[in-house]
């Protein structure tokens, strides 16, 4: 029996549809995008006849050249992959048609289901989805070419560009960044050809233009065969799960697990769409799913699952597998925390991709939901890991510059027909990167990013990094790199120790392997993992996670006290962020440097530190579990901190009082240094100074009683605001109590299961020893399938009940968190299932997205957070 492999269940799906890619120009949106980098699936579109891949919300005129071989009477084709809701993404496809005006042939798949759209709040389509969207789009497309037909007489010659912000065109309007990209706007030669074509065949250009619609349901991000999230950029991966009220947290995270699942309209579309893909996922894989949950979203999504199942798909013939969902917020710790993982330094370190739209729900998004949050953004996955540092450097050879000149002229799109046009354009490209801008430029060129198919002797580099350590995968990378350097034959004059690698090392290597361009491109994996590793081991970035693996040390170590010592500490570190921020002001730095804490790390220790407590002190509650005296000061430590740091105020608990803030600090700055030097005032005047103001002391008087009145206000203000970050605080150290799966710490108690090994461990890996080990586990539903429910409602009167199936007699058990997983947990997921004795059973882990813990400060403090 075939494993499992979400990779190349992807590809075949792929595949499956290459009569609809041959011969056509593919849009891809952002979500897709970033899957299919992942996939590797750019080749393979290719190979299947595709004349280019686009993008789709950057689209150009110049994606219509790819068509000058093609004879003009055959068949013009569009395919548009999109990861988001058909009403998002139609004011793109409708662009994308209007610069393709000789297509006659659409096809759009679509990631998310008939179902989901029509389930989807506020959606303009109903469970005929796919047929409503497509008249629609015809419909808005004809009436596109009317008005350019009327516009082009008007001004007697032939135009494509239209303003698509009209109030009844569409859904959504186009901003004007998005306006001002024309057919003929990108180039000479482009406009030239589409002048010819609109002009001279009118008529073809409004044929009756055929629209199709399909689901396309494997749109994922996979970082092995056996681990994947969901595109940042998709609407699954964006819908909120949580609404604002007492038991949430962010709209990024599922809600505290109280025992009152979502139900009916309460449901958030974050659960509907989760439920829809895993759903389809299994069904794609050939999966028969017994569902498991654990957490209050957790069950909610089971049960959707469920009532999607059906008689037909039990009785056919599908390979057994057990789905355990989990909510994210059942353990909040292991994603805040800085955990030994390379992958996790990476992600965390590297420069990302922009994002192809920088806020989809609030420039007049049609599925913008009057309850829900405004917007939820989720940070792009797709890392840009900057080769040009590394190959860029004075002793690269001529050979890597080239690459950088001739990447440039296939990108600028040079005009053949003109040589000295060419050849001037090409000498003054060639001076840019020689230039000031040369760095910035070039790196844009030559960026490099992770692909999850790349392997080394058929095993995948990412597959086997996600569970390695620090020193482990950083060793493993080197390894690599010598293998390859014997299969191609090369020697390289670099001494290698034994033991940990050395940046010089690893930069030495880098920079022998990629001399030519050849071995370069070939080896373009390992270099770009191994730049990867690079960037993340510099000084700058390894000194402030190490600073953070001591600082979540020492938090352990008193929490293991009391809770006296925790909140010493918590304090201290505040302290210490208070002191580094004042001196990188006076000194003229944003950031602190060499691996210093600033205001906002200690602000995510601070998180951490009071999720330990919920877990270490039962008693803690909404009034928190330390005394009025120990988190007084505290609060008094972070109200100095930001009084001494104005700049604070741009973070989300402090907006408002950025004037304030300042205006203080400055006034505070010149009283210091009016005390430092005081004015030397002439002997001569000082009698007329002194009667001069005599009548004026009742006047200074009242400036300092306004000043200090002012300075009382701004304090209480701050407070205040303090205050309310307090009761977040409270609200996390109840974490334990509130969530009925974690209270009396069910997940802990036996002897079997007690040590620091064990306790030091995610909730993954808890789940996973206790399932595998046949234990109960408090708070686990399993959702009967259809025959199941048949039984327990009929048949179990005469004894013919169905007995509960247990998950650890799958051979095949898919893990899902709900909110998302890092690095770490893969790692663990791992070593629970190599303890358990069960090589048989495939694991397959996958979540809503991959959480780094800046990423968890944003949804618990930051732009995401309900706080």
């Amino acid at each position: 029996m075939a494993m499992v492999d979400v990779i190349i269940s992807c590809l075949d799906s792929i595949r499956q549809i290459s009569w609809h890619i041959e011969g056509a120009t593919v849009y891809l949106d952002g979500g897709c995008t970033e899957s299919f980098q992942f996939l590797g699936a750019y080749p393979l579109l290719l190979e299947l006849g595709a004349h280019a891949v686009c993008s789709l919300e950057n689209m150009s005129s110049l994606d219509m050249v790819v068509n000058w071989s093609v004879s003009f009477h055959s068949a013009r084709k569009v395919v548009v992959f999109t990861s988001r809701l058909l009403s998002d993404a139609h004011r793109y496809i409708l662009r994308c048609l209007n610069t393709h005006q000789n297509a006659n042939q659409c096809t759009i798949f679509t990631s998310i289901s008939e179902i989901a759209h029509s389930a989807y709040p506020n959606s303009p389509l109903g469970p005929d989805a796919f047929h409503e969207y497509k008249s629609l789009l015809i419909q808005d497309y004809e009436e596109l070419l009317k008005r350019s037909d009327v516009k082009s007489r008007q001004s007697g010659e032939s135009t494509s560009k239209e303003n698509l912000t009209s109030e009844d065109e569409g859904w959504s309007q186009i901003t004007t960044s998005e306006e001002d990209i024309s057919p003929h706007k990108s180039g000479s030669v482009a406009k030239d050809l589409y002048e010819d074509e609109s002009i001279g065949h009118a008529e073809d250009v409004r044929k009756k233009l055929v629209v199709s619609v399909h689901h396309f349901p494997l749109i994922l991000c996979p970082f092995s065969p056996r681990v994947f999230v969901l595109p940042s950029e998709g609407s699954v991966g964006e819908a909120y799960l949580s609404t604002k009220h007492e038991d949430s947290l962010s709209p990024g995270l599922p809600p505290l697990s109280t025992g009152s699942p979502p139900d009916g309209e309460d449901v958030p579309p974050g659960a509907t769409l989760t439920a829809q893909f895993l759903y389809h996922l299994a069904a794609k894989m050939d999966l028969k799913m017994e569902i498991y949950s654990l957490g209050d979203l957790s069950k909610t999504v089971g049960k959707l699952l469920t009532d999607m199942s059906s008689l037909y798909d039990v009785g056919r013939r599908k390979r057994s597998a057990g789905l355990l969902l989990i909510d994210r917020t059942l353990d909040l710790l292991t994603p805040c925390s800085h955990g030994d993982s390379l992958i996790d330094r990476m992600f965390s370190v590297l420069p990302r991709r922009q994002r192809a739209t920088s806020s989809f729900h609030t420039k007049g998004s049609q599925t913008q939901l009057k309850d829900g949050p405004a917007d939820l953004q989720r940070a792009p996955l797709d890392v840009q890991i900057p080769l040009v540092k590394f190959l860029g450097e004075e002793d690269s050879t001529l050979e890597n510059f080239r690459l950088l000149e001739n990447t440039e002229a296939f990108l600028h799109g040079w005009n053949s027909s003109d040589t000295s046009l060419r050849t001037l354009e090409f000498l003054s490209h060639s001076t840019k990167l020689h230039g000031e801008k040369s760095f910035t430029y070039e790196s844009k060129l030559l960026n490099g990013s992770f692909v999850s198919a790349e392997s080394f002797r058929g095993t995948p580099f990412l597959e086997a990094m996600l569970d390695r350590r620090t020193k482990d995968g950083a060793i493993l990378i080197r390894k690599w790199l010598q293998e390859t350097f014997r299969r191609e034959n090369v020697n390289v004059n670099v001494k290698i120790r034994p033991g940990s690698v050395t940046k010089s090392e690893l930069q030495s290597l880098i920079k022998a392997l990629a001399r030519s361009q050849p071995s370069l491109i070939r080896n373009k994996g390992i270099i770009q993992l191994a730049a990867a590793t690079l960037y993340a081991l510099d000084e700058l970035y390894s000194a402030k996670w190490d600073a953070f693996i001591s600082a979540e040390k020492m938090l352990n170590v008193s929490a293991g006290d009391t809770s006296q010592s925790l909140a010493a500490q918590i304090s201290d570190l505040i302290n210490k962020s208070a002191l580094v921020g004042s001196q990188g002001k006076n000194s003229g730095l944003t950031e602190p440097s060499d691996g210093l804490i600033s205001f906002q790390d200690a602000l995510l220790l601070t998180i951490y530190g009071y999720i330990l407590a919920s877990e270490n002190f039962p008693t803690s509650g909404f009034s928190g579990p330390f005394s009025w005296q120990e988190e007084h000061f505290t609060k008094e430590a972070i109200v100095d901190a930001v009084l001494e740091n104005p700049r604070l105020a741009q973070l989300k608990f402090l907006r408002g009082l950025t004037e304030e803030l300042q205006a203080n600090f400055n006034k505070k700055k010149l009283d210091v240094a009016k005390e430092e030097s005081p004015s030397q005032l002439p002997t001569g005047d000082f009698e007329d100074d002194t009667w001069g103001s005599w009548g004026d002391e009742d006047a200074d008087e009242n400036i300092k009683k306004e000043q200090v009145y002012g300075d009382m206000q701004l304090k209480l203000e701050l407070r205040d605001r303090v205050d309310n970050l307090f009761k977040f605080l409270h609200k996390l150290c109840s974490l334990k109590e509130r969530n009925l799966p974690l209270r009396g710490g069910a997940l802990g108690m036996e002897n079997n299961f007690s040590g620091d090994s064990y306790s030091s461990k995610g909730l993954i890996y808890k789940l996973l020893t206790r399932v595998l080990g046949k234990h109960d586990i408090p708070g686990l539903e399993y959702h009967s399938s259809t025959v199941g429910r048949i039984f327990k409602s009929g048949f179990g009167r005469f004894g013919l009940g169905q007995a509960k199936p247990s998950l650890a007699d799958q051979n095949v058990i898919l893990v899902f968190v709900i909110g998302g997983i890092n690095a770490v947990e893969v790692r663990e997921a791992e070593e629970a299932l190599s303890e358990s004795g069960r090589p048989d059973i495939e694991l397959v882990l996958g979540g809503t997205t991959l959480l780094t813990p800046t990423d968890m400060y944003d949804l618990l403090l930051g732009e995401s957070s309900y706080f």
